[in-house]
């Protein structure tokens, strides 16, 4: 069984790692233009906030060493993608990625970590940094369903990638075999609302691939709505 967890645990780093490199070719563009253009930096500063937490929870949980580290790594390329966003964003976006970094991947973590390490012991502070995880986790897995709701609207999956979708699907599944094995139900549960939400994408893509877009929003509403929820769909958690 432990030899099945660790080969699980391997596959779900390699897909966790493919999708937090997914927003490279973004990054690219903004380096390229030299500007974050209508690319929104919140998803990149839940991200990180998220990868941080779970690395403290992989360190903390006994035998959770994989979740660490993937999310360790997770963390440091968030923290480049904001930096990146940090320079070359306008003074006005600059200011308030700055204040949301600040509050959440500095005070909510802080306070997050010395607070189940300075009032809980054992179990009782994995389980809530573990509740907290899979909050956050639940929350980040929604966010494509606005995106989900456009490729109905509009019926064209131009902003719903399909690699994408694929690998969001493969991430939770895997990770929930993975929770699955460990009885992990922090693991489990966000990920496999996750893998159903992934599901759910692949059968509108298949649905939607070949049908006729529909003008009941304009080119562009399509481009500023595709603008605004690509960084959501590339930055999706991986645990």
């Amino acid at each position: 069984m432990e030899g099945l967890s660790f080969f699980v645990g391997v596959i779900g780093n390699i897909i966790s790692v493919l999708m937090f490199l997914a927003p490279v070719p973004t990054f690219w563009r903004i380096v390229k233009h030299r500007s974050t253009e209508d690319f929104q930096s919140l998803p990149y500063v839940c991200t990180l906030l998220n990868s941080s937490l779970w690395t403290y929870y992989g360190i903390i949980k006994p035998g959770e060493l994989l979740v660490a580290t993937v999310n360790g790594f997770g963390a440091t390329v968030e923290i480049i993608y904001l930096c990146l966003f940090l320079i070359y964003a306008p003074e006005k976006m600059r200011v308030k990625t700055a204040i949301l970094i600040g509050t959440l991947d500095v005070g909510f973590l802080a306070v997050a970590i010395l607070a189940t390490w300075l009032a809980l012991l054992g179990d009782t502070r994995i389980d809530a940094i573990g509740f907290i995880c899979a909050g956050l986790n639940i929350i980040m897995y929604g966010s494509p369903l606005v995106a989900m709701k456009t490729v109905v609207t509009t019926k064209s999956v131009e902003y719903m990638p399909f690699f994408l979708s694929f690998f969001f699907f493969l991430n939770g599944g895997v990770w929930t075999f993975y929770a699955w094995l460990f009885q992990d139900v922090f693991l489990g549960v966000p990920n496999g609302i996750g893998f159903l939400l992934g599901t759910t994408q692949l059968v509108l893509y298949a649905i939607y691939r070949n049908a006729k877009p529909s003008n009941q929003i304009s080119d562009g509403e399509q481009l500023e709505e595709g603008r605004q929820h690509e960084p959501l769909l590339s930055s999706s958690d991986a645990t």
